[in-house]
């Protein structure tokens, strides 16, 4: 029997035992009505990889959606990663919790058109300008849970670069934007008469870091803001709000400019790839979120500090939501 021949997650992983000579103890461990995501979260199915789940918090939370205390479902093999963050809970909540903000930047989408010349790529430019609401229809129609926002375009000589940004409702929605741009460009092809050389052309710009991403946006931009008193920073964090200040000043500013970094923090990836493990988002998008900026000052002797993630592509619904772990996981959320 050949592995496109299975038919069972329980098929193909005694072939693979039977072709590599080993028995599956652990990969065979995996919750009821998991078998359901090989239909469409991942092909060849043979079972599952067990990671660890801690739970940080609570984090008080002072947003315009949620407010309340949250405990953190982390997902990491990362020893000492859910003490640190359990230990910057504790911090903030005693010292009247975080302030939340954010905005939907849209999900995006950026093909390649190719012309024959700078005057027919200007004449493209022209046209999407006057067609807004005829390409925003035709996204519209390829789902009721999707929207144009707004298009963005470079011109590099007989290649015009336009990048789609929608709303995708609760979705992270890579693949409703993938469908709705193909529709689009589709009828761009047939009005114009250009050619579309790809789908995808690195202008969205997915799974990759970008400044095209950190100065407009994708997914959702995220700030937040917390003042710590002199006192919680020294009994809980073990240190001083100068030396925290310092230590933004030194490593996550001049430490980044100096080495070409792109992300102006510590180490924002370490949480957003647990939680998005956890939560059963796009882990590749980690490299976006990684993306950022942590700032500090020193008020009346207290810490203030701020982040600021321009790029975080996250959904609710869709994609890896719909595995058991992960739902019961974004319940802990209330989600």
């Amino acid at each position: 029997m050949k592995l496109r021949q299975c038919k069972t997650i329980e098929e193909r992983r005694k072939l693979i035992e039977e072709k590599t000579k080993l028995h599956f103890e652990s990969i065979n461990i995996y919750p009821k009505g998991l078998e359901q995501a090989q239909l469409r979260n991942c092909e060849n199915m043979i079972g599952a990889v067990q990671i660890p789940l801690g739970i940080a918090g609570p984090l008080l939370v002072k947003g315009e959606e949620a407010k309340g205390e949250y405990f953190l479902p982390l997902a990491t093999s990362e020893g000492a990663l859910v003490a640190s963050v359990n230990r910057g809970c504790k911090a903030i909540s005693l010292a009247g919790g975080v302030t939340v903000f954010s905005e939907n930047a849209g999900m995006t989408r950026g093909p390649i058109f190719k012309t024959k010349n700078l005057k027919e790529s200007f004449q493209l430019k022209k046209w999407l300008e006057g067609h807004f609401d005829l390409l925003a229809q035709t996204a519209s129609s390829t789902s009721s849970h999707i929207k144009l926002m707004d298009i963005f375009t470079k011109i590099v000589g007989r290649n015009v670069y336009i990048r789609f940004s929608y709303d995708t409702d609760e979705a992270m929605g890579m693949n409703m934007v993938t469908i709705a741009t193909d529709k689009i460009v589709k009828l761009i092809e047939e009005k114009t008469e250009t050619v579309c050389l790809s789908l995808a052309g690195n202008f969205d710009t997915d799974k990759k870091p970008s400044w095209l991403n950190f100065i407009l946006g994708r997914g959702r931009e995220v700030w937040v803001e917390a003042l710590i008193s002199e006192k919680i920073v020294k009994e809980v964090l073990k240190t001083t709000p100068q030396k925290i200040h310092q230590v933004v000043l030194d490593k996550c500013h001049l430490g980044s400019m100096i080495s070409g970094s792109m992300g102006y923090n510590a180490h924002f990836a370490n949480i957003i790839t647990s939680l998005f493990i956890a939560l059963g988002q796009d882990v590749a998008h980690t490299v976006e979120g990684s993306l950022g900026v942590t700032a500090t000052e020193i008020t009346n002797g207290n810490l203030y500090l701020t982040v600021y993630l321009p790029d975080l592509p996250i959904g609710t619904v869709g994609g890896g939501t719909v595995l058991p772990s992960q739902k019961e996981a974004l319940k802990i959320l209330g989600i």
